[in-house]
């Protein structure tokens, strides 16, 4: 047996690959050398699936590749592709091992051009957001209640249609001043950064205007702007990414609410705003509270007030209930003062006739021992006699001021707790036919003939009906 033998036809022979190995070791090298892929070209044959799944082709004077678009990354198209569009994709390339033909997962798609713009705003995006522009800290709050809103939009863009309506219907107490600006071009950045301009200016004015009465009142007080555009291209929507009309809006006195585009649409002027809403008409909602909002709030805030003075006033009668039963009837308490008068008034003259009779005393005892003492005595007790006597009527005066002065207090406090001055102040005092008082509610009853004392008179009154409670 010869074992050197060395069989040339084998050595060169191919190796034999399953179809199935074949096709997968082929999507394992596109993957290593192409992607991910970006392709651009022109949609042929676009059809979309009842799954929301999209397939096509792409093609040029030179080539055609088939492609597929899964419904997540559809559903992510800004725009509606149609047959003919030129596009930019970006994806994976693969092997569909069931046919053996070569497609493109497609993960994201654009028209063609949009690339560029897109780069620009991630850059310039990523340099305002180093700078602060896009800071939370920043962003103010949206007034409540807004006294006037500038609306900055085209005449001709059916954003401002939608924004007015939604307005006119939750809101249609606050004015809008519109400052009209083209909202895509060349020139639509400039305009629009002018006719921010303008609504910040009569802000301003309004802002003075608040705080000095002098100033004119009669303009229309701006604190909320909306700038707004309908949906579009990247292409079309490029003016709100301009550098420029960020820091305009940057400069705004008042809160900026921006609505531009669609739901899915974003802009630099979204991420500078106070806040971004995701349509026009939406802005035009975040800025108003409807008016049903309005009333049941004023609704609720009124029954809270009234059920707040029902417990007040509940409050105070029972005070008063306690107070009319610590003083009882005027006219008891009347009586009293009466008695404590009369009997200030006998003390009074019973200290006076007390007081005459010491002197009565005194004087008669002066008088015997005058009789008894020689006469140098009698001339120095004369004099101090003259002293006293001169003494005399003024100590009198004085107790007789006192005892005025006392006689005067009581007074006003009778004066106080006379019922007739209640009845001057327009309460009533009630009675019945035998001249009792009616004091409770549960006291009358329908027919009964009571009489009402007033401050000037007195009426006869027929009860009719009686609440207690």
């Amino acid at each position: 047996m010869n074992t050197g033998f060395y069989n040339r036809n084998a050595a060169l022979a191919p190796t034999i690959w399953p179809v199935g190995a074949l096709c997968r070791a082929i999507a394992d090298s596109l993957d290593a050398r192409f992607n991910p892929v970006a392709v651009r070209g022109e949609i042929s044959g676009f059809t979309r699936a009842s799954s929301g799944h999209c397939y096509f082709s792409l093609k040029d004077a030179s080539g055609q590749l088939r492609c597929a678009m899964f419904r997540r990354a559809a559903g992510l198209i800004g725009f509606n592709p149609r047959e003919g569009d030129e596009v930019e994709v970006r994806g994976r390339l693969g092997v569909y091992e069931a046919r053996g033909d070569l497609q493109l997962i497609v993960e994201s798609m654009a028209r063609a051009g949009q690339g560029q713009l897109f780069e620009q705003f991630l850059r310039l995006k990523a340099q305002l957001e180093a700078e602060g522009l896009f800071d939370a800290t920043r962003k103010r709050p949206l007034p409540a209640m807004p006294r006037g809103i500038g609306l900055v939009t085209s005449l001709g863009a059916a954003a401002l249609h939608d924004v007015l309506t939604a307005l006119a219907r939750r809101v249609p107490h606050i004015p809008v001043v519109l400052s009209p600006a083209p909202v895509q071009g060349p020139g639509a950045p400039e305009a629009l950064i002018n006719a921010l301009s303008l609504l910040y200016e009569m802000a301003q004015e309004s802002s003075e205007a608040q705080a000095d009465p002098a100033e004119d009142s009669s303009r229309i007080p701006i604190d909320l702007i909306l700038l707004v555009r309908g949906g579009g291209s990247i292409e079309d929507l490029w003016a709100f990414n301009d550098e420029s009309l960020a820091r305009a809006i940057l400069r705004s006195p008042v809160p900026v609410v921006v609505g531009v585009g669609h739901e899915t649409d974003f802009s630099i002027a979204d991420f500078v705003a106070d806040l971004r809403a995701p349509t026009p008409t939406a802005a035009a909602e975040l800025a108003s509270v409807p008016q049903e909002v309005l009333r049941n709030a004023q609704k609720q805030l009124s029954g809270r007030l009234a059920q707040a003075l029902r417990r007040r006033l509940d409050a105070e009668a029972q005070r008063l209930d306690i107070a009319q039963g610590r003083m009882g009837r005027p006219s008891a308490r009347l009586a009293g003062e009466h008695r404590q008068i009369d009997r200030q008034a006998q003390r009074l003259v019973h200290a006076a006739r007390i007081r005459l009779e010491r002197e009565r005393s005194a004087l008669t005892r002066l008088a015997e021992r005058l009789a008894r003492t020689p006469v140098p005595y009698l001339a120095r007790e004369g004099e101090r006699i003259a002293r006293t006597a001169d003494r005399l009527p003024q100590a009198a005066e004085r107790a007789l001021v006192n005892a005025r002065e006392r006689l005067d207090r009581a007074g006003l406090r009778l004066a106080a707790l006379d019922p007739q001055r209640v009845l001057e102040r327009g309460y009533a005092w009630l009675e019945d036919e035998n001249a009792h008082p009616v004091t409770h509610a549960a006291a009358a009853h329908p027919g009964q003939r009571l009489r009402a004392i007033l401050a000037d008179g007195k009426v006869d009154l027929n009860v009719l009906k009686s609440f207690s409670g």
